[in-house]
């Protein structure tokens, strides 16, 4: 009797997920703010990309709201490829490579296809979110579909406390989905240049095993994006915005780590 097939082992490198501590989102913090200092007119580029996004969906919002959750689908297709341009910079100083504004923008380019694969998951969870939001909308509003103008004064009145509730439940479940399948994702692809299924898995093992803490650092990036949007014109986002695609770099970095890396002081 011929013996059953048994597959050799993988010679893959096998990753490792790093037990964070709760002081680790500033130091991704510092760190991310360091590479943004060290190349501030690629920081300004990214800045103004990220700003004219916030611009364009704010003005749909108000004018033509029945558009606003295409747009928004559009920001999600462009977002992670620009995100990925500061990851590059970050990336290169980490390996003592002096970035460049040109390799940073196409290095979306030799990871294509994971790339499209990944945001087309996000783009089908965007949607669903939304549809999501409408049965919510029209199962627990009280008082009628709020216009652009009054909708804060409507969604917070009295009698749309359990809408409030169901709104909230509903929509953090899907950002705490959105967020742990791209936390970490989008940097290991274009570190390991790995498949969009892997690269989202590991992400969810990094909430995973470290749920309290990366709870905190989706939270605290939403906080500075918020701050960064009250400004007029959303004119924060021009130092939130780059501030933040490189303190991502480094939470991935500190939360991941593989076999032979090796830590190179970054240049200046």
């Amino acid at each position: 009797m011929a013996e059953p097939y048994v597959p050799p082992p993988s010679e893959a490198p096998r990753k490792t997920i790093v037990p964070l501590g709760w002081g680790q989102p500033i130091v991704w913090l510092r760190k991310g703010a360091a590479d943004m200092l060290a190349h501030p007119g690629i920081a300004a580029f990214y800045g103004l990309a990220f700003c004219l996004m916030a611009v364009v969906l704010a003005a749909v919002f108000r004018s033509k709201p029945e558009y606003t959750m295409s747009i928004a689908s559009g920001c999600l297709l462009v977002g992670p490829f620009l995100a990925m341009g500061l990851y590059e910079v970050s990336r290169r100083r980490e390996l003592g490579i002096a970035p460049e504004l040109g390799a940073s923008v196409t290095c979306w380019d030799r990871h294509l296809g994971s790339m499209g694969l990944l945001v087309l998951v996000l783009v089908v969870l965007e949607l669903l979110w939304g549809r999501a939001s409408l049965v919510v909308f029209a199962v627990f509003f009280n008082t009628g579909m709020p216009s652009t103008t009054g909708v804060l004064q409507a969604v917070f009145n009295p009698q749309n406390w359990e809408f409030v509730a169901a709104y909230a439940a509903v929509g953090g479940a899907f950002a705490m989905l959105v967020f742990s399948t791209a936390v970490v994702s989008i940097p290991m692809i274009l570190d390991r240049d790995t498949d969009a299924i892997s690269a989202a898995i590991t992400s969810l093992e990094v909430v995973f095993h470290n749920t309290g803490v990366m709870v905190l650092w989706g939270l605290l990036l939403t906080a500075l994006v918020v701050l960064g949007m009250l400004l007029p014109w959303s004119l924060g986002l021009l130092v939130v915005g780059p501030w933040l695609g490189h303190a991502s770099w480094h939470a991935y970095r500190g939360a991941v780590q593989w076999p032979g890396d090796v830590t190179v002081a970054p240049i200046h």
